[in-house]
């Protein structure tokens, strides 16, 4: 907002300069002619007068290419930073495309058959789907509008699907060997989340993995409820844990050294989101899974 007042600013201060030098200019030739009577000398008098509006034009056309370069230059900025951010709140949806070279090394061939769960779906699966010897399928929790082709095209093809998250996912059990979560539990309150995790764990079959905000990230300012009805929560990773326990869930500790290896190596660097590799402690029959 404040680049867009600064170059209307601008703009309307040399449109102003231009119409008083363009006035200037009238009244001076006008003068002169009647005092001089001879129009040529005044004409070539005056032709450094008439370089002023040109240089005020010149000076207008400099001005708003550099704010349009430095707006442009902003909005790339905010798209590679590790988490993004949609409709002023933050997103790992970004993120997770990064973080996808470190899961191939954490995971391996765990990386065969993968779901993803979160807004934006779409972009996540067709990158994942660029992977030699994935296969990928996605859930998208808000209403799908104005999406592009491809996305629409995945959706037409039953590759992406919108489903309530709250409600038990269109998939059998053991349906995918990892499920990736992004920007879908941050808004879900305990109740909720008692229901859902227990779901995510159903239809994975190795591992499960969730990318959530954590408390040293700073909400957009603004920001207001969610598509969820309720606003993101950033939450540590000691509450994760616990709710982790009260569902039959625990970390898995071999992945996560597998990634932060990877990730400490990798040329790029993922930001402060918190990265939660899961794997269930307790099946749904009560067997345990080891």
């Amino acid at each position: 907002m404040f680049v867009c007042i600064q170059f209307t600013e601008i703009s309307h201060f040399f449109s102003l300069s231009v119409k008083n030098n363009m006035s200037r200019r009238q009244v001076s030739v006008t003068r002169r002619f009647v005092d001089s009577g001879n129009f040529p000398f005044s004409s070539a008098l005056h032709s450094k007068s008439r370089s002023s509006p040109i240089l005020s034009i010149a000076l207008f056309i400099v001005g708003a290419v550099l704010i349009i370069g430095y707006v442009y230059s902003g909005s790339g900025k905010s798209r590679i930073d590790g988490v993004s951010r949609l409709q002023g709140e933050y997103t790992c949806t970004l993120e997770v495309q990064r973080a996808i070279p470190f899961l191939q090394k954490a995971y391996g061939d765990n990386m065969h058959k993968v779901l993803h769960v979160g807004p934006d779906t779409c972009s996540v699966v067709s990158k994942l789907l660029k992977e030699e010897g994935t296969e990928a399928w996605g859930v998208e929790p808000y209403d799908i509008e104005d999406v592009e082709a491809d996305c629409k095209t995945l959706v037409g093809k039953g590759i992406v699907r919108v489903a309530d998250i709250k409600f038990p996912l269109p998939y059998r059990s053991k349906s995918f060997s990892l499920v990736i979560v992004s920007d879908a539990v941050d808004y879900l309150s305990p109740k909720y989340l008692n229901k859902t995790l227990p779901e995510f764990a159903r239809v994975a079959s190795d591992g499960l993995l969730i990318f959530a905000g954590s408390p040293g990230q700073q909400k957009a300012k603004g920001a207001g409820l969610s598509k969820f009805g309720r606003p993101a929560k950033m939450r540590s990773s000691t509450w994760w844990v616990g709710v982790f326990g009260q569902n039959s869930l625990e970390e898995n500790e071999a992945a996560s050294k597998k990634f932060e290896q990877a990730a400490s190596k990798g040329a790029v660097k993922l930001s402060s989101a918190l990265i939660l590799h899961i794997q269930r402690d307790v099946d749904i029959t009560g067997v345990s899974s080891s």
